[in-house]
């Protein structure tokens, strides 16, 4: 599962001072922590450890330096949140559990010719780091148990079976912007711009791909409108994939509208995918169901409304 914004950080990032080398390694000495939240503490080694694991391939200013250690430290706080969330709202997991799952990254790992001891030394984390990590996506997923109905999951798989069939669908387009606040008339505009390309584009008189370098806002117009291949969530919004997925390899569609404007599509390929099942994929069908609904950013905003942070 990929979540937008995962507490697996030193999964990725650097040694906690709470137990690895880096903490071992200096003088001992009392410093304010980064930040408190619910009285719990981000210790300024936790923040340094995730800007030195991003260091900027251009010198910043004084205010971008700022504005990174912000966004770094808000990145801590809301992992922070999740994990108070979770320790209230779902079971945490046995040793056992926790266990089985880590053995299944050894087993990924022995497939890739690498050790679990390799993998820890390149995420710069100890085991018991990757184990409290795995903990917690455990109990996201204990949550997730508890927020859908079967019938809801159901109804979802079914609504979406051509991305859990895992369908790709390759296509171009012509887009007109129109801002969403636009008056009608300039609505109206586009729509009969795109209406009477789409009628030269039918009669022969002018190919796709043309009129998509002459008159497209996109800059994929360069490539005569070719976006490329794309599922049907979470690569396009949501108008564009319905409309896309609804066509065969080489029809055009009506106009579509969206947030960025109007768009005329042409489905150049399409995959066949394979067959899914639904029993077997509930677990992904409710994780997926989760990630549109940006249930993971609702529960941290949620949290932050009621929380006591203090930043140092």
């Amino acid at each position: 599962m990929c979540l937008q914004r995962s507490w697996i950080i030193w999964s990725v990032c650097a040694v906690l001072a709470s137990g690895g080398n880096w903490a071992a390694a200096q003088p001992v000495k009392k410093e304010k922590p980064a930040a408190l939240v619910n009285g719990e503490t981000i210790a300024q080694a936790e923040l340094k450890a995730v800007l030195d694991a991003r260091p900027s391939p251009v010198p910043l200013s004084a205010e971008q330096q700022k504005q990174l250690k912000q966004a770094a430290l808000d990145m801590l706080i809301d992992d922070m949140l999740m994990r108070q969330f979770l320790r209230k709202n779902s079971q945490a997991p046995t040793a056992a559990e926790i266990t089985k799952e880590i053995d299944l990254v050894k087993t990924a790992l022995k497939k890739q010719n690498k050790t679990l001891e390799e993998f820890l030394r390149d995420s710069r984390q100890n085991e018991e780091q990757l184990r409290q990590d795995v903990a917690a996506r455990l109990q996201w997923k204990a949550y997730l148990g508890t927020r859908f109905t079967e019938a809801q999951l159901k109804t979802y798989y079914e609504t979406n079976k051509v991305f859990f069939d895992k369908v790709f669908v390759k296509a171009s387009h012509i887009l007109v912007k129109v801002s969403v606040n636009a008056s009608p008339a300039e609505k109206q505009a586009a729509r009969n711009k795109l209406e009477t390309l789409r009628q030269e584009i039918t009669a022969g008189k002018i190919k796709f791909a043309d009129a998509a370098r002459k008159y497209s806002d996109c800059p994929t117009k360069d490539k005569g409108g070719d976006i490329g291949q794309f599922p049907f969530k979470f690569a396009v919004v949501e108008p564009f994939a319905k409309a896309a997925f609804a066509l065969k390899k080489g029809e055009m569609s009506d106009i579509v509208a969206s947030d960025f404007g109007m768009h005329l599509i042409l489905v150049t390929d399409r995959t066949a995918g394979e067959a899914s099942d639904f029993h077997a994929l509930r677990e992904t069908v409710r994780e997926v169901m989760a990630q549109e609904m940006e249930l993971y950013q609702r529960v941290i905003a949620d949290q932050r409304k009621a929380a006591k942070i203090e930043i140092n």
